[in-house]
């Protein structure tokens, strides 16, 4: 049994602002899993519970303990904390 990998991206299908992010992850070569929502924004329940808005993109990323939703925000965060990495 393989361990899931420690970021989870929470993101739609054909939404630019979460290819950015996944863009930025693939640039690092991150080790990532995709969650695919509710288009209906009024029904992703799941990105409620874990970042506290409906918003997406949202990440996980248990090597830190963060959670973050916006993709700007996503991508100056992953840029510090990998970015030196690559």
């Amino acid at each position: 049994m393989t361990e899931d990998p420690p970021i989870t991206l929470y993101r739609l299908q054909a939404c630019p602002f979460c290819e950015r992010v996944v863009r930025k992850l693939d640039e690092y070569g991150l080790d990532y899993q995709s969650r695919f929502v509710e288009p209906m924004h009024s029904d992703r329940d799941v990105v409620k519970r874990i970042s506290g808005k409906r918003s997406v993109p949202a990440i996980v990323d248990e090597n830190t303990g963060l959670t973050m939703s916006e993709s700007g925000n996503i991508v100056e965060y992953l840029e510090k904390t990998y970015g030196g990495e690559a």
